[in-house]
């Protein structure tokens, strides 16, 4: 998606058309800006009269979760999972997906710890020589057993 230009060009295409240094479209050549923007910003201008963009709403709906709350759960806790995280704020009264929760914990800048039940990595360390392994048998062993 391409980046919304900056307050100073808009306020200079804006003060140039105010002081009559000529039309939108020929302002809109000489800053090298498209048309329909400069009629835009034109228009936001005279509506509001700010020649600052105007911040975007957010769309949707507002997270319920209480991030202090999940906070203080995780500080008490830290050996909280996000499914007990989860059961802890649905006993509370406040329902919220495990993914959801996830965000929230992820923007409060905790991150996964190593579960300790995953069994460790399978593929052998290298030697320090470069010499093969001893804990695989060899071919010949495994085609006499």
């Amino acid at each position: 998606m391409a980046r919304a230009y900056g307050d100073d060009l808009r306020k200079k295409l804006l003060k140039a058309y105010v002081a009559g240094q000529g039309t939108l479209r020929e302002l809109a050549v000489r800053f090298d800006v498209s048309v329909a923007w400069a009629w835009k910003v034109s228009s936001a201008h005279k509506k509001t009269g700010s020649m600052e963009r105007q911040p975007q709403a957010r769309h949707g709906r507002s997270s319920r979760v209480d991030v202090e709350r999940v906070k203080q759960l995780l500080d008490a806790r830290p050996d909280l999972t996000l499914r007990g995280l989860v059961e802890a704020l649905t006993e509370a009264g406040t329902p919220v997906s495990q993914s959801h929760l996830w965000r929230v914990v992820r923007g409060l800048g905790y991150r996964l710890k190593k579960s300790r039940s995953t069994p460790p990595n399978a593929i052998p360390q290298p030697t320090a020589n470069g010499a093969s392994s001893s804990l695989s048998a060899s071919r010949r062993s495994r085609r006499n057993v």
